[in-house]
């Protein structure tokens, strides 16, 4: 160097490259800071992503087992019904089903203290008073949701 303004350029320049450079590490440190902070979130959000799965994993085999239960307890009660269904007159099984199509699922419902079980609603003096006369194996229904009414010791006849 042999001018003392190429010299006082060249400090200049070297003082402005540390400055720079000490802005980039800065840079870098704080970058690295956020990276380690997002590293922890992702460990701490990935450990509960297990645990939900988990959960969900134990809640999806319960659900399994109670269907297994279930589709168990349908094919019995299916059977059931199909020998049940063999001992009945065709006409009052068909009234049965129909019936039970409408009703949501309920085509007869137990008498029970003067009170129809399937709507809930206590039948009339003179409804009560026809079917204490009508005979045991008189099919008698509801006047409010006509379901088929099924008597017992219980009826409050």
């Amino acid at each position: 160097m042999t001018s003392p303004k190429d010299l006082e350029n060249l400090q200049r320049e070297i003082a402005s490259l540390a400055k720079r450079q000490g802005d980039l590490e800065d840079i870098v440190l704080e970058v690295m800071e956020r990276r380690e902070s997002a590293q922890e979130r992702v460990a701490e959000l990935t450990e509960r992503v297990g645990a939900v799965q988990g959960k969900i994993d134990d809640a999806t085999a319960r659900r399994e087992a109670a269907y297994e239960g279930i589709d168990g307890e349908v094919a019995t009660v299916t059977k059931e019904r199909e020998v049940i269904a063999g001992t009945i007159p065709a006409d009052l099984l068909k009234l049965y089903d129909k019936l039970r199509e409408q009703q949501g699922g309920i085509g007869a419902a137990k008498l029970y203290q003067r009170t129809c079980q399937g709507c809930r609603q206590e039948l009339a003096i003179t409804d009560i008073n026809e079917i204490r006369a009508a005979a045991p194996d008189t099919v008698v229904r509801c006047e409010n949701c006509r379901r088929i009414l099924v008597r017992t010791a219980e009826s409050g006849l």
